[in-house]
């Protein structure tokens, strides 16, 4: 995309997300969180912060699920007035970044109906960013081309699905690989739909998506040590579309266990030290923190350039990132379980 034309129809939308990233916590922001008492207390300094009144409305005593909820509407609501507001190719990029929630909240309804809870339970716990008009019908798919012809055939991730169609019975490991199936297709098509737009989207984007991509295949890879999955069916999960691909894949497909995985990693400078510093004893960072972490960085990275739409796809990353923080701090606060409450992921 030509920068020099950018701002013709992405300028002010760029524009309004550097404003809403200014508005991120800051470290002495989460200094003072973690030194509140009661949920109260964590309300009022989240009042001086962008946040402002969004918990104005809700009685007192707090509960951390009432604060997890207001934390997602206000999310919600930016991303609205971003799409809203979007003209081609940014309300289509502004779509996948919608497909990954749509993903999850198709794989919570059919975990959720497997456990014989009630769909109207199960409604309120999806992620807002990924409804669509067919979820309230997924109780009725007992196989995944039940799933495919009752409820996705008409929504943006039918053509992911298309290797999902089977006719076995849908249980906790089919459930698990129409998950990763969904994504593999996901990401490999976003990654391609970031490259075809070109530029600076490019570059920033597919970097992230790399990342994301190699991830993917390293918790598969650990996650299916003693299960029933094998190999071959392992290797079929791996997006394609990251910086392991294609030798590190392939040998992360004939891995046995955990120290193979590492061995892997070594050989790519950007992982070697995320596997390095990870560990399950106390004190330990876990892999997915070290993750979590590179994944905050990059997308911090991808705001030191401007004229792309990277910059939308990182804000809506980052502000996760800092919802499941305030919401760890609060369960924290809320327990009083002040050992751990430490254990959040900064992003500035």
């Amino acid at each position: 995309m030509d920068s020099l034309s950018f701002n013709i129809n992405g300028g002010y939308l760029e524009g309004i997300v550097r404003g809403f990233k200014s508005g991120i916590l800051k470290r002495t922001d989460y200094l003072n969180l973690v030194q509140c008492e009661t949920l109260d207390d964590l309300k009022l300094h989240l009042q001086s912060t962008d946040y402002g009144n969004f918990l104005a409305n809700e009685p007192s005593p707090l509960s951390v699920s009432v604060i997890d909820d207001k934390l997602r509407e206000k999310l919600v609501s930016e991303f609205e007035y971003l799409r809203n507001h979007s003209v081609e190719p940014l309300s289509t990029f502004l779509d996948y970044i919608r497909y990954s929630y749509m993903i999850d909240n198709i794989v919570l309804l059919i975990t959720g109906t497997l456990h014989q809870r009630h769909i109207s339970e199960l409604i309120p716990k999806c992620h807002p960013l990924g409804s669509f008009e067919q979820m309230e019908a997924i109780h009725v798919a007992s196989t995944p081309a039940e799933l495919y012809n009752a409820v996705l055939v008409d929504t943006p991730l039918a053509p992911y699905f298309i290797d999902c169609i089977s006719e076995h019975d849908l249980d906790e490991m089919n459930i698990e690989i129409i998950r990763n199936t969904l994504y593999k297709a996901y990401l490999e098509d976003f990654h391609s739909f970031c490259k075809n737009i070109g530029g600076t989207t490019a570059e920033a984007m597919c970097e992230i998506l790399a990342f994301e991509a190699d991830r993917r295949a390293f918790i598969i890879t650990i996650n299916s040590f003693g299960t029933e999955l094998s190999k071959d069916d392992r290797a079929k999960l791996y997006p394609r579309c990251g910086k392991l691909f294609p030798d590190g894949l392939s040998q992360l497909a004939r891995a046995d266990e955990y120290e193979q995985v590492r061995q892997v990693a070594e050989n790519y400078g950007g992982y070697r030290t995320l596997f390095e510093g990870a560990g399950t004893n106390p004190g330990d960072k876990t892999l997915e923190d070290k993750f979590f972490e590179h994944e905050v960085k990059l997308n911090v990275n991808a705001f030191m350039q401007q004229f792309h739409f990277g910059v939308f796809y990182a804000y809506i990353k980052l502000k996760e990132q800092e919802c499941r923080n305030i919401v760890w701090i609060s369960e924290c606060v809320a327990q009083r379980h002040r050992a751990k409450i430490d254990s959040y992921i900064p992003i500035f």
